[in-house]
Order: structure tokens, then sequence, then C-alpha cells
């Protein structure tokens, strides 16, 4: 399995290959590289695998609830642009090939199975599945808003 290393240097984001897989360079990191867009949802079936309120766990995080999630995104497919400034998450591409539109990064990002993409604060993007196959990702967050519609 492919992992990739992330790391915060000055509010940049950095993407450090391991086995062979390349991402982007660092000197494509910039804030405000990418401006928001407003594509709706599109071919995106997102659902919640498990959840546990961790306000009734030991951690007793109030207001915060720990999810698991199945994501497929059919060809031509699009995750709207959202923010992962309160909503922190671990995706798992598990088949296929999306490309992210980060707002750090002044050129597109291409993920491939295998991969893992954190986010965190403060990224905020949008995905697209520009292949001819399905793409799967598990997905790990914290969601504080439940009523929070964003991917």
């Amino acid at each position: 399995m492919a992992a990739l290393l992330y790391f915060q240097h000055s509010g940049r984001l950095s993407i450090q290959k391991q086995s062979g897989i390349s991402v982007f360079a660092l000197d494509q990191a910039k804030a405000n590289a990418r401006q928001p867009v407003t594509h709706s949802a599109k071919g995106v079936t997102d659902t919640t695998l498990a959840a546990i309120d961790l306000e009734r766990e030991p951690a007793n995080i109030k207001e915060r609830q720990l999810r698991f999630r199945k994501m497929t995104i059919v060809p031509g497919g699009v995750v709207p642009w959202h923010s992962h400034g309160d909503r922190p998450a671990i995706i798992y591409i598990a088949e296929g090939e999306v490309v992210e539109y980060d707002s750090t990064c002044a050129v597109p990002i291409v993920h491939k199975a295998g991969e893992i993409r954190p986010e965190t604060n403060p990224t905020e993007h949008w995905w697209e599945n520009k292949t001819k196959k399905n793409v799967v990702l598990f997905i790990g967050d914290v969601l504080h808003d439940k009523t929070d519609k964003n991917m």
C-alpha cells in the first residue's frame, strides 16, 4: 500500500511521496491558490456506515460525532467545494482515481487507489472523477454541526 505524508509548513501544505507516488511540487503550494467554485454535488453517494457520539465516550468531546463513511463518485461526478475548518477528516482512496482542487495548491492533485488524504484546517477544496470508472472513498471524520450537509 502506498502512503503519502502531509506536513504543515508556515500554513502551507507540503506533500511528500512514498512508494514512488508523486502528487504536487511544494512550489505549487500557496495560500488562496484557488477560489471557491459553485459546482453542485453530482453523481455522489455518501453513506454513513457507523457513527459514535464522542460526548458519551471517555474523551467527552462535546457536540462532536466520529463518523466512518463510504463515498462513491461516478464518472463525471463532483464533490462540491467545502471546508474542513471545523471538520477534520482522513480519506482513503479505495478504488479509482480522483482529482482534488485544493485552495492551497495552484495545480490539481491526482489521488489514486491506495492513497490517504488527511484533511484539516485550513483545507477547502472540491473533487472530480474525470475517469470512466467509479471512485470509492472511505472517510473518517469528526462532525461538529449535525446539520452540515457538506461532503
